[in-house]
């Protein structure tokens, strides 16, 4: 496990995409040999996928031959909905890269069979031969897509009940109004991402930091879903400065004082 602490947010955007293109690059994907790459929604990787699109606007990254899985999507949201998770990947990456859209995959909320959904999505990413790197997010209360506190730290991509808690907060994007706020979700599970070679967590700010002292001082908890990746042999946390606010003093300094090292996976 590595942490890498900078300073702000458009420090964690900037290096997560370096750290994106120098791993589709590295791998040289081809018309048989795809990279694979599971991606989150959400404000935090906004500003990867801004840099991401600027690299290949600048012609030094394509994505012509890289297939997408993104971590979840609302259950009974039409896909054209201004805040399905489907709009809200091609508005803010997708359309604005050169990747092909049979190979974008987004669970679809709206299945007629809900749980033949989820485990089509599971062999969907066993048939493209697993996901090469899995990027997300965490919430104040350390869950990750869709695996809220309580989840198994070895479910699959399952239809999921929301919290009460999750609801309220997701309302400001339903103008307030809890009634158009959906109340289920699909979301791969704890397990699918653990699956993944390699996983890369983007934290920032002081809101999330006690979720980042669970995730990486405290032992794994389920009611911590993110401290699941304690146990993963190549997870990478990537946080700003504020989401530090909670860490100990030590654990600050000993991770910093591997900058130098970090700073190397996204040269060149």
């Amino acid at each position: 496990m590595r942490l890498i602490i900078h300073d702000n947010s458009d420090q964690v955007s900037e290096w997560a995409a370096k750290y994106v293109k120098r791993k589709i690059q590295a791998y040289q994907p081809n018309e048989n040999k795809y990279f694979t790459l599971g991606l989150p929604t959400g404000g935090t990787p906004l500003g990867m996928y801004q840099k991401l699109a600027e690299y290949h606007k600048e012609g030094k990254l394509s994505f012509k031959y890289v297939k997408t899985f993104n971590m979840d999507e609302y259950v009974d949201l039409p896909r054209e909905h201004p805040e399905s998770y489907h709009s809200f990947m091609w508005n803010n990456f997708f359309s604005h890269i050169d990747i092909l859209p049979e190979n974008v995959h987004i669970l679809d909320g709206n299945a007629q069979d809900l749980e033949k959904e989820c485990r089509d999505y599971e062999d969907k990413i066993k048939a493209a031969g697993g996901i090469r790197l899995f990027i997300g997010g965490i919430g104040p209360d350390g869950h990750i897509a869709f695996n809220e506190p309580g989840s198994s730290l070895v479910c699959r991509t399952r239809v999921k009940t929301l919290a009460q808690e999750t609801i309220l907060a997701n309302a400001r994007f339903f103008g307030n109004d809890l009634k158009k706020v959906p109340t289920k979700a699909l979301t791969v599970g704890v397990g699918t991402v653990m699956d993944a070679d390699e996983v890369l967590i983007l934290i920032t700010g002081a809101h999330k930091a006690f979720a980042l002292h669970k995730a990486i001082e405290e032992g794994v908890n389920h009611m911590w879903t993110v401290s699941a990746f304690q146990q993963h042999p190549h997870t990478i946390f990537v946080c700003d400065e504020d989401a530090t606010m909670e860490l100990r003093v030590r654990t600050v300094k000993y991770f910093k004082g591997l900058m130098q090292v970090h700073n190397k996976l996204v040269e060149g």
